[in-house]
């Protein structure tokens, strides 16, 4: 069996004396691993660094191996990532993360267009902050833990929504959250896409979509941690919004 796609490598382990185990983020099929013969050598583990964009070549025996990989680079995105802490931090926690949440071998190509898109912007550090937030609440969608934001989860109203119900994921206005508004998320108005988004709204945001990210989305992958890569680019936006 073979078949020839376009990926996003998410990470490289050796294997044996020479070669590497990569794993990738592919358009047409999911996230998928393979044996790179030579990938450690001198000449092609160069090119496997994370992020990089690959031709791919995967042949098996059967489908259920985890069959072997042709590679070729399209681009490398490691200058970029070396441009400055927000593009580092960046880069590992858009791998990490696409590591962490996608099943093996299951297609999501809009995800996968979302993800290309956004690891080209790194390095611009204008427009990436948004982009991630906006990436993460895609992967969330993506997922099955999209949040509604459109209208009032107690009152149908589609002004004054100024948080997130931790429950439902839904939009909750200030008159709709009563007694409760202690119990919800802030609901900046960047995650709607209203007016300009600021480093801290931004960030604020990301302290939103995290919760669902480590309450719903992990627990339903057996409750494994978040990725640590997640919480240092926070940090590290944190401290440029400062």
């Amino acid at each position: 069996m073979e078949w020839r796609d376009h990926g996003i490598l998410l990470t490289m382990r050796r294997h044996g004396e020479s070669a590497a185990i990569i794993d990738v983020f592919t358009e047409a099929h999911g996230r998928h691993a393979g044996v790179v013969r030579g990938g450690a050598s001198r000449k092609i583990a160069p090119i496997l660094q994370p992020g990089a964009q690959l031709d791919l070549l995967w042949r098996a025996r059967l489908e259920d191996h985890i069959g072997s990989y042709q590679v070729e680079p399209l681009r490398s995105r490691a200058a970029a990532a070396m441009s400055g802490r927000i593009a580092l931090a960046g880069l590992n926690a858009v791998t990490a993360l696409l590591s962490f949440c996608l099943p093996e071998r299951e297609e999501h190509g809009a995800l996968y267009k979302r993800s290309e898109q956004l690891l080209d912007l790194l390095g611009r550090n204008d427009v990436w902050p948004l982009a991630y937030l906006r990436w993460e609440l895609a992967l969330l969608d993506d997922l099955g833990f999209g949040l509604d934001l459109s209208c009032c989860a107690a009152t149908g109203a589609t002004d004054g929504l100024i948080y997130v119900s931790p429950k439902s994921g839904r939009a909750v206005s200030r008159d709709g959250a009563g007694q409760w508004a202690d119990r919800m998320l802030p609901l900046p108005p960047v995650m709607q896409g209203k007016g300009d988004a600021s480093d801290d709204e931004i960030v604020e945001a990301l302290g939103t979509t995290g919760y669902f990210l480590k309450e719903r989305l992990a627990p339903a992958l057996g409750n494994k941690p978040l990725p640590e890569a997640r919480a240092r680019l926070v940090e590290v936006l944190r401290a440029v919004a400062t």
